[in-house]
């Protein structure tokens, strides 16, 4: 029942990110930032850690990498903090527009190939294939994450 409330409220919002593939329904839309990954194919591991600091601050470790277009990347990810807390790669526009949504609807579920929300102490995985150039960001859009500064940048250079 709380699935198909949650689904009635989205279809409600018909906002731009629901529409444009990163997010409920529409997946099937290829995404600016690349498309999941062969972990077979990846060539690269990038281990990000996520966590909370002493002083209220909230952020990924590193918080930019850089990568080449049309590489396949393992992003290893560990939540190291106290609370849950999630990784979602995108465009910049489209992680804020999701970032709204999420204000909404702060228990919302993913289930994106280009995000992740771990437990604190947990550790997964995103296998992406970066298919072009450009820079992109990385955030919890958990509410109040983002502004304690859990964001981070993604340089995309050509072959």
């Amino acid at each position: 029942m709380k699935n198909y409330v949650l689904g009635l409220a989205l279809a409600a919002l018909a906002t731009p990110a629901l529409a444009s593939g990163n997010h409920a329904g529409g997946h099937g839309e290829k995404m600016a930032v690349g498309e999941p990954g062969e972990k077979a194919k990846a060539t690269q591991t990038i281990r990000v850690t996520m966590k909370e600091t002493d002083d209220g601050k909230m952020l990924f470790t590193p918080a930019v990498f850089n990568v080449r277009k049309g590489q396949t990347v393992k992003i290893a990810i560990k939540n190291a903090g106290t609370v849950d807390h999630e990784f979602v790669l995108d465009q910049e526009d489209k992680i804020l527009e999701h970032k709204k949504v999420m204000e909404k609807f702060p228990e919302m579920e993913h289930a994106d190939p280009n995000s992740i929300r771990l437990p604190a102490g947990q550790s997964g995985e995103i296998v992406w294939k970066f298919t072009t150039d450009g820079e992109f960001k990385f955030a919890c859009l958990i509410p109040g994450h983002y502004e304690a500064g859990m964001h981070g940048d993604v340089s995309v250079a050509g072959k």
